[in-house]
């Protein structure tokens, strides 16, 4: 009988019970009117929300209006942008190769930023190699944990290896939100996970450094951040879906 390599986490204090107020929040949000017919126009907005805030954890941070009116043009910004877009057409693929998806989001999420030649290319390290081989592998089906401890665990091991040269972060990010979209969770992408990061930004530092050191304690403080930060964007989801009510 094989043992799920992720299991334990739910052992550890406050995680079970918090993973379950994030899914009920989430539900909750879920259930909005203005997603039965403008879900489209939902999940745009938390696609350039989610750019937003992802490029301002990188350093780079930009008025949202002025990121809609298009008169940004920053690099990082731009590739978090393109990531965004493209996190819908990578759903299917993310599971199946999971490697190959991360260097296609690299190579949107660092162009301009980064040379030709390391876009979508790891880091010729070994050690990364093989922590990468063992995160593909819990997203290809080594895992039946709740798709947020997964996400967690992607996005903290990502943002810990940092595999890919320039905005890894973005990527990371990324990841994270491709998980809880092709595991159903959050299939449209709605739940704007990287505003909560953005909003609790020295939590998430603190807890991603924690993460890091591979404590139990270490590992608890970043996943209570993760389902803090679901929480955040499920309440950023309602706030979206009731301006576009409001607009008509």
């Amino acid at each position: 009988m094989t043992t799920d390599p992720l299991a334990p986490l739910l052992a550890l204090a406050d995680i079970a019970p918090a993973v379950e107020r994030a899914r009920e929040r989430v539900d909750q949000a879920m259930r909005h009117r203005a997603l039965r017919r403008q879900g489209g126009r939902v999940a745009a907005e938390v696609g350039l929300r989610c750019a937003v805030a992802s490029a301002a954890l990188e350093g780079y941070d930009h008025e949202r209006e002025a990121v809609r009116a298009g008169t940004v043009t920053e690099p990082v910004l731009q590739g978090a942008l393109r990531v965004a877009g493209a996190l819908p057409g990578l759903t299917e693929l993310w599971p199946k190769a999971p490697r190959q998806a991360l260097a296609r989001l690299h190579v949107l999420a660092a162009r301009d930023v980064v040379a030709e030649a390391e876009l979508g290319r790891p880091v010729a390290d070994p050690v990364v190699a093989a922590r990468l081989d063992g995160l593909a592998g819990l997203v290809a089906g080594g895992t039946t944990v709740s798709p947020l401890v997964l996400a967690a665990v992607v996005h903290g091991e990502l943002l810990n290896l940092r595999p890919f040269a320039g905005p890894s972060g973005v990527v990371a990010r990324a990841a994270a939100r491709l998980v809880l979209m092709s595991r159903g969770f959050d299939p449209r992408g709605l739940v704007a996970v990287d505003v909560g990061h953005r909003e609790r930004e020295p939590e998430y530092v603190g807890a991603a450094g924690a993460f890091a050191t591979g404590t139990p304690d270490g590992l608890r403080s970043w996943l209570r951040h993760y389902l803090s930060a679901v929480e955040v964007g499920a309440d950023q989801l309602v706030v979206v879906a009731d301006e576009i009510v409001a607009a008509g």
